[in-house]
C-alpha cells in the first residue's frame, strides 16, 4: 500500500477538533496533572506553532497559541455507532477548520465483526463530516502483526484500511496511515498493556500526522530506535506471563461482562478552546 502522506498541500489550521476512542483520547501517554495527552494534543500544539504570534501590542493577554483553538471529543472504548451518534453531531456543531476521525478499532476486534458493513457505516460518517467542517482527516488501523491479542486480525484490519482509503479518494480526505508508520512495530511505541501507544509512539503518530498536512516536522517520525540488548527467551516468557496476568485476563474479563473501559468517562476537552 502506498504512502501517500506527503503529498497534502499545506494551508492554514486555525481549529481543529479530535474524534475517536482511546487512540484519539490519549490513554498510554499521561500527563503530569493525569490526564492522558496523546498524538491528538500533540497535532494541535504542532498546528498551533504554524499560526502567526499574535500582536502582543492589540492584546497583550493573548497566549502564544490564542488564535488557535481545540477540542478533544474521543472517548476510550467507544464503539463506531457509538463516535457517530456522540461525537460527530457536536464536531458538526464546532465546525472547525480540521477533523481528525479514527473508528472502528473497538469493532474490528469484536468476533463477527464484517469489515465491508463497517466500512459503510464510516462512509456515512465521513459524507457527514466533509459537509460540515473544513478538512476531515481519515485514520488507518496499525499494522498488529507484533500484538500478541491482535495478531490474527490482522486480515481484517487490513481489509479495513483499504475501504478507508477508497473513502478517503472519494471525499478528497488526507490519510494519516499508521499501516505504514513502521517505528511503530516497535515494542517502545507501545504502553506495557501492548494495546495502546507509549509516549514516544504518541508523539511518532503526531509528527506523521503533521507530515499529512503538508508540514515540516522537526523530526522524521520513522526515524530507527536506538540500538537495545538483546532479550533471553526466559526473559521474554516471564515478560508475556506478567503481561497476560496484569492486562490480558482483565481485558477478556470486561468484554465477557460487556463493560467497555471509557464506562462513565466523558471527553476531556468538549469545546473549541484556545491552547
Amino acid at each position: 500500500m502506498a504512502d501517500d502522506s506527503r503529498t497534502q498541500k499545506q494551508h492554514t489550521i486555525g481549529s481543529y477538533a479530535a474524534i475517536g476512542d482511546s487512540f484519539t483520547e490519549g490513554v498510554g501517554d499521561p500527563g503530569p496533572d493525569g490526564t492522558f495527552v496523546g498524538w491528538a494534543d500533540r497535532l494541535a500544539v504542532l498546528l498551533a506553532d504554524r499560526l502567526p504570534a499574535p500582536d502582543a501590542s492589540t492584546n497583550p493577554d493573548e497566549t502564544r497559541h490564542g488564535n488557535f483553538r481545540y477540542a478533544n471529543l474521543a472517548v476510550r472504548g467507544r464503539l463506531l455507532d457509538q463516535i457517530v451518534e456522540e461525537q460527530i453531531p457536536r464536531a458538526k456543531e464546532l465546525a472547525p477548520d480540521l477533523v481528525s476521525f479514527c473508528a472502528g478499532g473497538n469493532d474490528i476486534i469484536r468476533p463477527g465483526t464484517d469489515p465491508d458493513d463497517l466500512a459503510d457505516r464510516y462512509e456515512k460518517a465521513v459524507a457527514e463530516l466533509t459537509e460540515a467542517v473544513g478538512t476531515v482527516m481519515i485514520t488507518t488501523g496499525f499494522d498488529t502483526r507484533g500484538v500478541p491479542v491482535l495478531r490474527h486480525m490482522r486480515g481484517k484490519i487490513a481489509t479495513y484500511n483499504v475501504h478507508l482509503r477508497a473513502i478517503a479518494d472519494r471525499y478528497r480526505c488526507p490519510v494519516l496511515d499508521l499501516w505504514s508508520l513502521r517505528s511503530v512495530q516497535d515494542r517502545r511505541a507501545w504502553d506495557a498493556d501492548r494495546l495502546h501507544l507509549s509516549p514516544e509512539g504518541h508523539t511518532r503518530v503526531a509528527l506523521r500526522a503533521a507530515q499529512v498536512l503538508g508540514h515540516d516536522v522537526p523530526t522524521d517520525p520513522d526515524q530507527p530506535w536506538p540500538p537495545q540488548a538483546q532479550r533471553s527467551t526466559f526473559d521474554e516468557g516471564r515478560d508475556n506471563i506478567q503481561w497476560a496476568r496484569e492486562y490480558l485476563v482483565p481485558w477478556i474479563g470486561r468484554r465477557l461482562r460487556g463493560e467497555s473501559s471509557g464506562d462513565h468517562v466523558e471527553a476531556k476537552r468538549p469545546d473549541l478552546l484556545p491552547l
